[in-house]
């Protein structure tokens, strides 16, 4: 009797939890959900009937970003700037949804601006076929559902699942957001590269998954853990799949040996797109790369601070070929959109380099001693905090540099592109002049813009770590970007101005730009909060079970002596 008894209580404390835990998983997912619900109203709208119900669709998005943030579980409870987000999931969605409000703004006018969709407009019969815009706003918010389901993945099946949701609408983006045969050539090699990655990492999922036997990510790192202790290393089953995975990331973020793609699609697409393309994408394979190489974990090597050696050598090599490609492909470029899509390639090198930090020991003091004074001095020292300030960084400054190669236009209405078309910008329009140096001063990394304190922040971590000559390599990539950077920003106050260039009388594509600029010199000279939030988000992955004390008490009064079991229960 006193056994059923015990059997009935325990069924009853795993009953709570599992209740406990699945209004958590509803309530983390509201934001997602609202994204959802606002992409299906897109497709709605954008087929209208009446013409102002159709522009409204870009309102619609916009409105649901907003919403999204605001039902942002930790924001919710903002007490002193962003000190209140505490988890990589909720830094990664009010970034993604941050700066995809920037992107809206950005994009306000791609589906408006098309041949199609002009035809239409001014035809007598409505033609819904030749309409876009429903398909293009509503794709642009179910990619941003796929990075913010990549940043709540707990398992490597919703891992995959949510990284095919991020890319398969941004193939569609790339063709129909341009009627010209290089944005449809664009397209071809980024549907078929991408297929190509998505097979290669999800064959090392399923190595992963045969060498541990489990799909859960913290019960992968326990077994990992398990077997390293029993057998003093890792299993070569294993080694593979993270091997694969890794490569298959890899085209997520544009890096060696998947970069390819870049220069051709970045081109190819419109402005607007490849802003998007620039981050979205390229934030959910960082974001993947985060939660595999946390269930191997930086407890290796003679100071107990590194990857395996294996996986350590492998983004060794990725870091530093990525880095070289970028930079010295990007200077002997004579397309703006090319150098800044080899800067987006080399951009994933130094964000690698943070990866091989990690999130060792030696970084974990100053963000267990946080007071709410923490300096980025104290931060340095935690690669996946650096990572994640770091992508914010990035995705600021490329808004803000592609935001002002949208809004302007080539005397016979197409996308400028060259050097020459942006030349002598100063004196035709001299917020988007300054708007590009300052986005591409921050990419370069130039005091005191947010760049620069990203690039202190990652390279500051991986010397902390170890990687001196790593650290070396990557300061003089960045010094060799300078000949592309400056090249930019020389041709548009020095050039002589390009005749017949003119600007789009777009609004947002202005705001965004402007915003994104701005941006980049306010948080880096007062961006002390947004370092201390990273270090904070960072410090909780999802491969981390962590024990709420008041559900223990609340629901499990026995197991208050037994941390152990708690844990198997909220894991099961």
């Amino acid at each position: 009797m006193i056994d059923i008894m015990t059997t009935l209580t325990t069924l009853a404390q795993a009953t709570s939890v599992d209740a406990i835990n699945l209004s958590d998983h509803v309530n983390n997912l509201i934001p997602e959900l609202i994204l959802l619900i606002g992409g299906t109203i897109c497709l709605i709208t954008g087929l209208g009937r009446e013409s102002g119900t159709r522009k409204f669709t870009a309102v619609i998005a916009a409105i649901s970003l907003i919403l999204a943030i605001a039902f942002i579980p930790e924001f919710s409870k903002l007490k002193a700037g962003l000190y209140e987000i505490t988890d990589l999931r909720s830094f990664i969605k009010l970034a993604a949804c941050g700066i995809g409000f920037l992107l809206i703004l950005v994009s306000a006018s791609v589906p408006d601006l098309l041949p199609q969709t002009q035809k239409a407009e001014e035809a007598k019969k409505f033609e819904p076929g030749n309409i876009y815009r429903g398909e293009y706003y509503a794709f642009f918010l179910f990619s941003i559902v796929g990075l913010m389901l990549t940043a709540g993945a707990n398992d490597l099946v919703w891992l995959f699942l949510a990284l095919e949701l991020t890319s398969l609408p941004t193939y569609v983006m790339v063709a129909t957001a341009k009627q010209n045969i290089n944005a449809q050539e664009a397209a071809v090699k980024y549907f078929f590269l991408g297929a190509l990655s998505s097979a290669i990492f999800l064959y090392g999922f399923a190595l992963i998954y045969g060498a541990t036997g489990y799909t859960d990510l913290a019960e992968i790192k326990n077994v990992i853990e398990a077997q390293y202790v029993a057998n003093s290393g890792l299993s070569g089953m294993l080694l593979i799949g993270l091997i694969f995975s890794i490569l298959g990331f890899c085209f997520k973020i544009a890096a060696f040996p998947m970069h390819y793609y870049a220069a051709d699609v970045y081109q190819g697409a419109s402005s607007a797109v490849t802003a998007f393309l620039a981050f979205v994408p390229k934030t959910a394979g960082f974001v993947a790369l985060i939660l595999i190489l946390s269930t191997v974990g930086w407890n290796y090597g003679p100071d107990q601070n590194h990857l395996p050696q294996v996986i350590e050598m492998l983004l060794w090599v990725i870091a530093v070929i990525t880095m070289f490609l970028g930079n010295v492909l990007g200077m002997i470029q004579t397309s703006v959109k090319r150098a800044l899509a080899y800067s987006s390639i080399a951009h994933s090198g130094y964000i690698v380099v943070g990866l091989l930090a990690g999130a060792p020991a030696i970084a974990a003091t100053a963000i267990a001693k946080y007071d709410g004074d923490t300096t980025l001095g104290l931060a340095i020292g935690d690669g996946i905090a650096a990572v994640m300030f770091y992508l914010v960084a990035y995705g600021l400054a490329t808004v803000g540099s592609f935001a002002v190669l949208a809004a302007l236009r080539k005397p016979n209405g197409e996308e400028i592109d060259s050097y020459a078309d942006i030349a002598g910008l100063i004196k035709q329009h001299k917020v988007l002049a300054s708007i590009l140096a300052l986005s591409v001063f921050s990419l370069l990394g130039m005091p005191p813009l947010i760049g620069f304190l990203g690039k202190i922040y990652i390279f500051g971590s991986a010397y902390k770590a170890g990687y001196v000559w790593l650290v070396i390599i990557a300061v003089v990539n960045s010094a060799i970007s300078g000949a592309y950077y400056l090249r930019i920003a020389n041709a548009a106050f020095f050039g002589k101005p390009a005749e017949g260039i003119t600007y789009t009388k777009t609004p947002g594509r202005i705001a965004g730009a402007l915003i994104g600029g701005v941006a980049c010199l306010v948080l880096g000279l007062a961006g002390g909060f947004l370092v201390d939030t990273a270090g904070r988000a960072a410090d909780q992955l999802p491969t981390e079970i962590k024990i709420n004390d008041e559900q223990t008490a609340a629901y499990a009064p026995s197991l208050m002596t037994d941390t152990k079991g708690f844990s198997e229960i909220v894991t099961d």
